[in-house]
């Protein structure tokens, strides 16, 4: 395979489309685990406007985006300085907003589990206002289009539509990031993002025209996500992959800097469960648990059921520096 798969999310809601919608769902999300989505119905002036402020934010001076810089947050949200944050223990060469619900802090109490301390507010830069009611307009449809898509893969995996709707109620750990990754100027700033899985349900990714995100193949190889217009790249994660006992597949993959004198900027949005969420198997139709894989294990990333202890660690993994602040005793 040397393209992802496109498909048409608008075909689910279809009576006379649907079955065949699911059958192709079903089918890229196992073999691939990486597909396009379009007839999402994300206005198109949103994605512009996401990128818009986008740029003006990451061209600020440094000292106006290190008001909001992460460091100075538990839940991880705010800014992250380019090479700051870590990927298969190297360092990403992009700079980033992180955002997730906008909630109260929780203070853990005695015998609280330690990713209580992920829930709480996100930081919004005085310089660039009008970032903040578009991130969370923008956040409102990812969260929509990803619960539609998790939707239609329950149901072409023989369950219900709205088995997974308990999950991603408004507790849910959804996370957002805004991203610029800056033109490459030497050898070792080839990596944008490290080649790694995502540990969430889904992942819905909308980027800019200059690409750079690829996919791990079967055999070894690298596919290019080449950016669609309308597109969103949709991924399948490693909870999902828990879920589902292997049968779909959450897929490796990765991000290369851009070449000399080119910017490329992305808004991938994570659909993560509450952070109390525990993955239990689907009970499958038997045709297709017979062909479940199991899950694949990994000795220096060890998949854990509970949702909040594997989103803790990939936060703590990601960045020492907060780590080192927040969490001292992990």
């Amino acid at each position: 395979m040397t393209t992802l798969p496109v498909l048409d999310l608008s075909r689910f809601r279809d009576p006379g489309d649907r079955e065949e919608f699911l059958a192709d769902l079903r089918r890229a999300a196992r073999e691939v685990g990486f597909f396009y989505i379009v007839g999402h119905g994300v206005p198109p002036e949103l994605s512009e406007e996401i990128f818009s402020v986008a740029r003006r934010f990451f061209a600020l001076p440094e000292s106006d985006k290190l008001t909001i810089e992460n460091v100075g947050s538990p839940q991880f949200r705010g800014y992250t300085r380019t090479g700051n944050e870590y990927t298969g223990g190297s360092r990403d060469w992009r700079e980033q907003i992180d955002v997730g619900p906008e909630r109260e802090a929780v203070e853990p109490a005695p015998g609280d589990p330690a990713w209580v301390r992920l829930i709480g507010p996100n930081q919004w830069p005085d310089a660039v206002p009008e970032l903040r009611e578009i991130t969370l307009a923008w956040q409102a449809e990812a969260l929509r289009v990803s619960r539609e898509v998790l939707r239609a893969l329950a149901a072409s995996l023989g369950q219900d539509e709205g088995y997974f709707d308990a999950w991603f109620d408004e507790e849910a750990a959804t996370h957002l990031k805004i991203v610029h990754y800056p033109p490459r100027q030497a050898a070792d700033e080839e990596q944008g993002v490290g080649s790694h899985k995502d540990y969430g349900y889904l992942a819905l990714l909308q980027q800019d025209e200059i690409g750079g995100l690829q996919v791990l193949d079967d055999d070894g190889g690298w596919i290019d996500a080449t950016p669609i217009p309308g597109g969103f790249v949709v991924n399948i994660g490693e909870m999902l992959e828990i879920a589902t006992q292997g049968y779909l597949r959450a897929t490796r993959h990765r991000v290369l800097s851009p070449p000399a004198g080119v910017d490329r900027y992305s808004v991938p949005f994570f659909l993560a469960p509450r952070l109390d969420a525990v993955v239990e198997p689907l009970e499958l139709p038997a045709e297709l648990a017979a062909a479940a894989r199991g899950v694949s294990q990994d000795e220096d990333n060890p998949l854990l059921a509970s949702y909040g202890e594997n989103a803790l660690i990939g936060w703590l993994r990601s960045h020492p520096k907060v780590a080192k602040r927040w969490y001292p005793p992990l």
